[in-house]
């Protein structure tokens, strides 16, 4: 289908001076209709229509074609009928001939391309539909003045969601058919309503329109997508969770890529809104259907095409864990868990990055004692290699002959059937909520190689690393220098290690100590401040320019 986008854009508004070239959330009111067409998966040609000759220039700068209307088709008088005219008969002039002739009022700032893509596919695929308009729900209490007096235009005083529905068309967009184009009409005779938000419905008015439009602009709509599942483990939901509440100021929501069912579960605890996406979807289908401004990768590698993709639909795009090739097209990188690979001005890489809960902020670490009461095993929300057991079974004979407490830590995900019958004595948790009080309380700990190495060393705990796959063997923090013992690939242990290291820490205080200074050297506190103040940057920059043009345009 050939589509022609209509921007009219008088230049004598009253009611806000200038109102289609004044600054609006950083760039002309004008330039967010043009940007918004421009996003179209449609093939769209976009034309301006003025008579002013800054408003023609700041169309063409962003990207639209400039049409001068004639000066007795720009007066208070005149209605939008003639001027939509006016600019498909002059297109036609020039050869250009369509199937859709598109209004679109530069007053509606907010409203969603994928709005406005979703009822050109109405028009597009429906033949018994000859114009669109765009519409929002105004059902309330309303009355009527009758005389001198007042009359309910309702029969029985009921909940608003219990009204008929009724819409008030917005003016954002009016879609019609080529042929029904005419001085006096563009309406065609089957005629159906779009419905939109009422955030996407706001039509500039007044100067609280503006200042409204103005605050919802600079809100963004940041999806965390995220996979967590028994193979991978669940520290890539735990970060993003830990990030999530700290934009209040924008809306935050959660989707789950396939097969990430332990995922969606802990999600959806915390009451964000998360959405799954379907097993007949693409990610890149799932994450435009939910129209984010913001999207954070939780996922590990990216492709180029999956980033490239989301950034020409509009989104800025920040990335955890990323070796992939799509990290070069990423606006954001944080690698905390390894060490920076290339010099890049997008990626942050090492522990300075590493998003520590508040729980832990809120503890001091303990002083190395003389004498080891307590150890901790923990390996992760799932523990694929099940190495919880299999330290269990190293070192209980000789914990229980020491009068050693052994607390086990099981994720959400562990599933290998471990019960503290098994091992008499133990102190089992499934799953605490708070386990920084464990952590805090031990003498010596097993972990895998993920990101409870940072939360271990926040407290200064001695800690012996067991790795469950091969990427944890990269990551590069848990090594002798930052104070771990690492014992490489839990697949690849000799018989009679884990007992060997635990017995040589119990009695050697000294090591213990200086593992713990090699900790605590670190400062881990700052790495959550550090991530959120560089993410907010970006946010910021990108309310300024979502598409890229800022620049040039602070430049005229």
């Amino acid at each position: 289908m050939k589509i022609l986008v209509v921007i009219p854009a008088r230049g004598g508004s009253k009611g806000i001076p200038r109102k289609n070239v004044r600054n609006m959330a950083g760039k002309p009111l004008i330039a967010w209709a043009i940007e918004m067409a421009r996003l179209s998966r449609h093939s769209v040609d976009i034309v301006v229509s003025s008579e002013d000759e800054e408003i023609l220039m700041v169309a063409k700068h962003f990207g639209a074609i400039p049409l001068r209307r004639p000066i007795h088709l720009a007066d208070d008088l005149t209605t939008l009928d003639p001027v939509i005219h006016d600019a498909v008969a002059t297109r036609a002039a020039e050869g250009f001939e369509y199937d859709i002739v598109a209004t679109v009022q530069p007053t509606s700032p907010v409203l969603l391309t994928a709005s406005f893509d979703a009822a050109l596919d109405r028009l597009a695929s429906d033949p018994e539909i000859d114009s669109i308009l765009s519409a929002v729900n105004d059902s309330h209490l309303t009355w009527r003045k009758e005389g001198d007096s007042f009359k309910p235009n309702y029969e029985k005083r009921v909940n608003r969601q219990l009204l008929p529905r009724v819409f008030k068309e917005t003016g954002g967009f009016f879609l019609t058919r080529y042929q029904f184009i005419t001085p006096t009409s563009r309406m065609g005779p089957r005629v159906t309503l779009h419905e939109l938000s009422p955030r996407e419905a706001i039509d500039i008015d007044s100067y609280e329109d503006w200042n409204l439009c103005e605050l919802l602009l600079k809100k963004k709509k940041i999806l965390f997508v995220v996979l967590g599942n028994q193979q991978l483990g669940m520290g890539h939901v735990y970060r993003s969770l830990i990030l999530a509440h700290e934009f209040p100021e924008h809306s935050v929501e959660f989707l789950t890529i396939l097969n990430s069912d332990l995922a969606y579960e802990k999600i959806r605890e915390t009451h964000f809104p998360c959405h799954r996406q379907a097993s007949d979807e693409s990610l890149v289908d799932a994450i435009l259907r939910l129209a984010p401004t913001v999207v954070i990768n939780d996922i590990l590698d990216t492709h180029l095409d999956y980033i490239t993709t989301l950034k020409n639909n509009g989104c800025t795009v920040i990335n955890f864990e990323d070796l992939g090739e799509g990290l070069a097209r990423a606006d954001l990188v944080f690698n905390e868990l390894y060490p920076e690979h290339e010099i890049a001005k997008n990626v942050f890489s090492g522990h300075e990055y590493f998003c520590l809960r508040d729980e832990f902020r809120l503890r001091k670490p303990r002083p190395v004692s003389n004498l080891v009461e307590e150890v901790l095993i923990s390996f992760g929300g799932t523990d694929p290699l099940n190495l919880t057991r299999a330290t269990l079974k190293e070192i209980y004979a000789f914990c229980v002959s020491k009068k050693i407490n052994m607390t086990v830590i099981l994720g959400l995900g562990y599933q290998h059937g471990l019960e503290s019958s098994d091992f008499p004595g133990i102190e089992l948790h499934r799953n605490p909520r708070l386990i920084s009080e464990f952590m805090n309380r031990a003498d010596i700990s097993f972990t895998s190689g993920g990101r409870t190495v940072y939360e271990m060393a926040s407290l200064g705990v001695p800690t012996v690393v067991i790795c469950q796959n091969e990427r944890e063997l990269s990551h590069y923090f848990a090594n002798a220098s930052n104070g771990f013992i690492n014992l490489g690939g839990g697949w690849s242990l000799r018989s009679g290690e884990i007992l060997r290291v635990l017995a040589d820490l119990v009695e050697n205080q000294e090591k213990r100590i200086l593992m713990q200074q090699r900790m605590l050297v670190k400062n881990l506190f700052e790495g959550k401040r550090r991530v959120v103040d560089i993410i907010k940057k970006t946010i910021d920059q990108s309310s300024l320019d979502p598409s890229g043009s800022r620049g040039l345009w602070s430049g005229l």
